[in-house]
């Protein structure tokens, strides 16, 4: 118009972005959440590990304090004769046995456990950070809770026979006066195959990582 040449508006440059730096350098906040719930913040697969590892650590120490606190002093009557009985978990191998297993079972929960907590107090979630370490954890968890259910097993064995006695041999129920360290040995056992039962519930939990780490 008017002999002069109208040239088109120049282009538009779209406003560029804040970081997340710069708005708190502003005082602002942005409100930016990093993918998979930010640095620092546990899921919910954590969370069943960590609960499934302290399971184990607390079942193992049970089952270990039971068995080396079992013994007791008392006496019997057998056809007539007393007799002075002195009971103690290391006269036998199988409690011997059960409790070199709890003692390894314990030494491996906490390590695990230390490991967790110091991710988690270094916010570096998750708490198993490799397949690596989940094929070790998933490896010892199984060898531990066969032992378990082995050490239980033995066990159980020797303590049925403390109560029945030996078939066609009349032997009195020696639990009768030695009730103390049968109560502390039924219960090292039982919290044994309770132990059994979450190691296998850790290697589930490590099958189940595994499987979804290759998505």
């Amino acid at each position: 118009m008017n002999g002069h040449k109208t040239l088109p508006p120049p282009p538009s440059t779209p406003p560029r972005q804040l970081t997340a730096e710069e708005g708190v350098e502003l005082g602002l906040d942005l409100g930016f959440k990093p993918a998979g719930g930010g640095r620092g913040s546990m899921t919910r697969g954590d969370v069943v590990v960590l609960t499934i590892r302290l399971l184990c650590m607390a079942t193992s120490v049970t089952a270990m304090s039971f068995m080396v606190t079992a013994r007791q002093a008392s006496a019997a009557s057998f056809y007539g004769f007393q007799f002075q009985l002195h009971s103690k978990w290391s006269f036998s191998y199988s409690f011997e046995y059960l409790v070199g297993v709890t003692a390894t079972a314990t030494a491996y929960s906490l390590v695990q456990l230390l490991i967790a907590a110091s991710r988690l107090l270094l916010r570096k979630p998750p708490v198993i950070p490799s397949r690596n370490q989940a094929w070790l954890a998933f490896a010892g968890d199984q060898i531990l809770a066969y032992g378990m259910m082995s050490a239980g097993s033995a066990a159980s064995g020797v303590t049925n026979l403390n109560r029945t006695g030996i078939r066609h041999t009349a032997l009195p129920n020696f639990c009768k006066s030695l009730d103390s360290f049968c109560d502390h040995v039924a219960v090292s056992i039982a919290f044994t195959f309770l132990g059994c039962v979450m190691y296998g519930a850790a290697a589930v939990q490590n099958v189940i990582w595994l499987s979804k780490s290759n998505h």
